[in-house]
């Protein structure tokens, strides 16, 4: 995989795992007074997050 497909892959979904073992969702972009990403919201599963990721960009869409 190339550089570049893995910084685009990266901008798609910010989705880290906490040490809980829980994942959280962030945007996309970063806020430019803070420099940080805007929490979207904490998921127990990896699929969960995905999918909201998913509702998320339908919403901004739609």
């Amino acid at each position: 995989m190339a550089l570049k497909d893995l910084v685009l892959a990266q901008e798609v979904a910010m989705i880290r795992k906490l040490k809980s073992g829980e994942y959280r969702l962030y945007s996309r972009k970063v806020d430019p007074k803070t420099h940080k990403r805007r929490n979207l919201g904490t998921f127990k599963s990896r699929e969960a997050a995905e999918k909201h990721e998913r509702e998320v960009q339908y919403f901004k869409h739609h």
